[in-house]
């Protein structure tokens, strides 16, 4: 059921670096993912659902303020609440600090920082779309 999909995209900014040298927490990749799963729950029951759970979390790249991130999400299983999703965020766009301080560049090859599974619940009676 790969068929339901979503995805964003947007640039991090100094306000969602943490750490030393402008990196960004991790926590910031699974909250695009809640956001992508909201849309995926929209689309497929007419709700936006809860998140119930992260089965697996695979932090692979840095990210840091000034990276445009894509987070893309497609539900893999539906059962009669919930909703099986895989999530994946991708580095499209990195900036140059070291050429000035506005220049950037779209990278030839995405660099995946992120994958994650999890499950989503839509009690019944928030179902607005009946299969």
């Amino acid at each position: 059921m790969s068929t339901v999909h979503a995805q964003l995209r947007l640039r991090m900014s100094s306000h969602d670096a943490h750490y030393g040298g402008a990196l960004v927490d991790g926590a910031r990749m699974l909250g695009l993912f809640g956001d992508v799963a909201t849309e995926l729950c929209i689309l497929l029951d007419g709700d936006e659902g809860l998140f119930r759970a992260y089965d697996k979390v695979e932090f692979l790249a840095p990210v840091f303020a000034g990276d445009f991130i894509e987070a893309e999400g497609w539900v893999t299983e539906v059962g009669r609440t919930s909703r099986k999703m895989r999530f994946e965020a991708r580095k499209v766009i990195r900036p140059l600090p070291e050429v000035s301080n506005s220049a950037a560049e779209t990278l030839a090859e995405p660099i995946v920082v992120c994958r994650a599974t999890g499950t989503c619940v839509v009690p019944l009676a928030k179902q607005r779309v009946k299969r």
